[in-house]
């Protein structure tokens, strides 16, 4: 695609059909699209991606606190990043996921290696729905536990 200019002109989020792609497609398609400046600045990756279970890493390297652990905000971000692409995906087409809470707990310190993420629906309603996150490190234990709430508004009311 191009502008007038000759300019090549990047797709969007938008351009993607969900309901069109495979898993792996669409984890491939966001992978690609971006997830936004902060996600991607912490080093998020999507593993899998639909409603039902949505799955992302991230490194500990470059987002440690000065004690050396992996940051609490950083568990919160890859927490309501996952849950959000989960929630977005259950309400696609006709609705889009705004979250309106989030908790996390802390279990065990991660000093190094990469951390996994699994969101899993609580609940999924017509206005509202709740994801918990499960965070784990390269030892498969779990390291963190979320919950995020998400309120879901009607495309077409802007």
């Amino acid at each position: 695609m191009a502008i007038d200019d000759g300019t090549p002109q990047k797709n969007t989020r938008a351009d993607i059909k969900m309901t069109e792609l495979s898993a792996d497609d669409l984890t491939k398609a966001l992978n690609d699209f971006g997830l936004g400046e902060l996600a991607e600045r912490m080093g998020i990756k999507l593993v899998e991606v639909s409603a039902n279970k949505t799955v992302g890493t991230m490194p500990v390297l470059g987002n440690r606190q000065p004690l050396g652990l992996l940051n609490g905000g950083a568990n919160a971000l890859l927490a309501e990043t996952l849950g959000s692409i989960a929630a977005n995906v259950a309400g696609y087409p006709d609705r889009v996921a705004v979250g309106v809470d989030l908790n996390v707990t802390h279990h065990k310190g991660v000093r190094e290696g990469i951390v996994t993420a699994i969101a899993t629906p609580g609940h999924l309603g017509k206005s509202t729905g709740s994801y918990v996150i499960e965070i784990f490190n390269e030892k498969n234990e779990r390291t963190a536990s979320a919950r995020l709430t998400v309120f879901f508004r009607d495309k077409s009311n802007k």
